[in-house]
């Protein structure tokens, strides 16, 4: 299994990059939004891959963070939901607008990616529901070990921190969020909802505004 590959990109296609690592060349397939984030051509690039091995067919996927991975993996779990369709999910909302979609149930989200649509959009949610709050939690941890990737190809360090494409609570503010509400008693799906509901009205919003909002949209009407 291939799980990580570092290298310079030789050329930028539609829906993949060719990445020379040591003077073997990797075409990896990627998310619009992952490929928009990368460096220019000839530049060094590191991306998380999985691996899809077929009787016909090897192909290798790519990703800018662990989570955007596990996202991807949980996605083409879903019957009928593809390589092709994860990408194109991944791409339009990015890991975390799809952990937010599927814990608020908002099946439209989903189906604005190109090529899904209403009955697979809301066989992802309604097949993901439980699942998304642990890959939530998930991605505050993983922020806090990785960082910055700094890379190294051929005695050559470069750092390569992930460039942003649209602002958004950070990982780490959305797990801790969580972990707070799961300890006051929460359950993991009615907290998960409400940290990204509260994410979705207030995208700069730091753990504590997180927690002061999500316990308002838990506190019982009436």
């Amino acid at each position: 299994m291939i799980g990580k590959i570092t290298g310079r990109i030789d050329y930028r296609a539609l829906d993949h990059v060719l990445i020379d690592v040591n003077g073997v060349g990797y075409l990896v397939y990627c998310s619009d939004r992952t490929l928009a984030a990368l460096p220019a051509t000839g530049q060094i690039a590191a991306l998380y891959t999985d691996l899809v091995v077929r009787e016909d067919l090897m192909q290798l996927f790519g990703f800018l963070t662990l989570v955007e991975k596990e996202w991807h993996r949980l996605l083409v779990s879903v019957q009928g939901v593809g390589a092709k369709a994860s990408l194109a999910i991944l791409g339009a909302l990015g890991p975390d607008g799809v952990g937010r979609a599927i814990a608020l149930g908002d099946w439209n989200a989903v189906k604005a990616a190109k090529g899904v649509g209403p009955k697979i959009a809301q066989r992802v949610v309604l097949d993901l529901k439980d699942k998304a709050p642990g890959l939530m939690a998930m991605g505050g941890s993983v922020a806090q070990a990785t960082g910055d990737a700094m890379v190294e190809v051929a005695g050559e360090a470069i750092e390569t921190p992930a460039r942003p494409v649209a602002p958004a609570p950070t990982p780490t503010a959305q797990a801790d969020a969580l972990s707070a509400l799961g300890n006051l008693g929460y359950g993991p799906g009615d907290a998960a909802g409400a940290v990204a509901q509260a994410a979705r009205d207030d995208p700069q919003a730091d753990t504590p505004t997180l927690i002061r909002a999500a316990l308002k949209l838990l506190a019982p009407k009436g």
